[in-house]
């Protein structure tokens, strides 16, 4: 059995929608240029507010992935 290596980065993803839609927009978006994701933690989540009103959310994931052998 191989043991593996993982690298975990941050990133901050944004929404009008909602907090799901922000973490699964920096997810998609870190997909097109990293392999192997395997994990994601809500480090942090805010939102904008606009007119009394919720604009965007905004939220910082830490992403894992797994190292190439």
């Amino acid at each position: 059995m191989n043991e593996h290596v993982y690298k975990q980065i941050e990133l901050t993803g944004s929404s009008k929608t909602s907090i799901e839609d922000a973490v699964q927009s920096a997810i998609t978006k870190a997909s097109k240029t990293l392999h192997d994701l395997r994990w994601f933690q809500i480090v942090e989540s805010r939102g904008y507010i606009e007119d009394g009103k919720v604009d965007y959310w905004q939220v910082t994931i830490k992403l894992g992935f797994r190292l190439d052998e």
